[in-house]
């Protein structure tokens, strides 16, 4: 059929059975431990910057905008530098992220309005949805193998009922996991953006479970795990589009995504249990060991992979002098590497980094 299906054409049924509802079980649990971990951490900026520093990366790389760590997490540091241009596609998703956190915290609500907000501060500009025809999905053989809606007043009315699906939990009585499978699918299908739909449909995701309490933070991030399985992801995707009113595609579908939280939210798990583990480990060395040391000093240390003097005089509130002797004394004693960029140093955290840069970290998964 390769068309799209109305949000109020979707039937209840589709989505409750045995498979869907034993997946979406064992998924909430996982998120549920996630969201009680992360709540363990004092300072939540902590994982908010940290993890969303990795999402941006691996979202990116799904629309083949490749950086390294080390590029990233410098173009973090040095923003003003000159940096390469994947480095900066993937901070204006870091900020795109944090801007659409800001609206849904702030508001309560995840309106078109606010993925309008969020595809602008991703694509730095205001071209809002797309107005001009000639859209469409090619595979990697260059066949059109999907043409989404071309009309603009097609598009705004479809992106209406997608916000009235999303906030109003009468609209379609379902788990909110389950709900936000059905969201991804039918925002990428809008495609409703001229670019940043990808991106901005994987921000999408987090904000929503964000929104819906199961997380209060977004550190739960999929890019991962498409990555990983980005031929079924594609392949899910456009089955839906094609039988759109078959309950088999819609379950493959939202399988994969249930599958995609349980395995991202153990991934993360691990994560955040390395993130802890360091930041306590680091906590009780420096306390013991150095007079200047406060909670301030380590919440700046693991909410930069890669600070810096003017990081740690703006977290400390000291003078540029203290705040060198501070690194300086960290460097010496091996918490932190010491690096330079042009003429300016820059600290990595030695531990953080490890975790976050360590390929069993980021590709674990449930069988190990």
């Amino acid at each position: 059929m390769n068309d799209l299906l109305s949000l109020s054409r979707l039937q209840a049924a589709w989505f409750e059975t045995p498979a869907i509802l034993k997946k979406n079980a064992a998924a909430s649990r996982k998120l549920a431990e996630l969201k009680g971990l992360a709540s363990s951490i004092p300072n939540q900026g902590i994982l908010i910057n940290t993890l969303a520093l990795q999402e941006a990366k691996d979202s990116s790389e799904i629309e083949n905008i490749v950086t390294t760590h080390d590029e990233l997490f410098k173009s973090d540091a040095f923003p003003s530098l000159p940096d390469n241009l994947a480095a900066k596609e993937v901070r204006h998703y870091i900020q795109a992220l944090r801007a659409g956190f800001r609206l849904v915290h702030k508001t309560g609500l995840l309106t078109a309005k606010h993925i309008l907000e969020i595809q602008a501060e991703l694509e730095k500009n205001k071209a809002g949805f797309r107005k001009l025809p000639g859209t469409a999905l090619k595979n990697n053989q260059g066949d059109t193998v999907y043409t989404p809606p071309q009309d603009p007043d097609t598009i705004a009315a479809l992106m209406r009922d997608l916000e009235r699906f999303i906030n109003d939990d009468e609209a379609f009585d379902a788990d909110a996991l389950i709900k936000m499978a059905i969201i991804h699918h039918q925002f990428e299908s809008i495609h409703p953006f001229y670019d940043g739909n990808g991106r901005t449909g994987r921000i999408i995701n987090v904000l929503y479970l964000v929104q819906k309490g199961l997380l209060n933070i977004p550190v739960l991030y999929l890019s991962r795990h498409i990555v990983r399985t980005k031929s079924d992801y594609y392949r899910l995707l456009q089955n839906v589009r094609d039988q759109n009113d078959s309950a088999e595609s819609w379950e493959a579908w939202v399988l994969y995504m249930l599958t995609a939280v349980e395995e991202t939210a153990h991934q993360t798990i691990a994560t955040v249990d390395a993130i802890k583990t360091a930041l306590m480990d680091y906590k009780h060395r420096i306390r013991a060991g150095y007079k200047f040391y406060s909670q301030d000093l380590i919440n700046n240390l693991f909410r930069h992979p890669y600070t810096k003097i003017e990081f740690m005089e703006r977290d400390l509130k000291v003078s540029r002098l203290t705040a060198s002797k501070y690194l300086e004394a960290l460097a010496r004693d091996g918490f932190l590497q010491k690096k330079k960029v042009g003429r300016t140093n820059y600290y990595i955290n030695i531990a953080l980094n490890g975790i976050l840069t360590r390929p069993e970290m980021r590709e674990g998964s449930l069988a190990g």
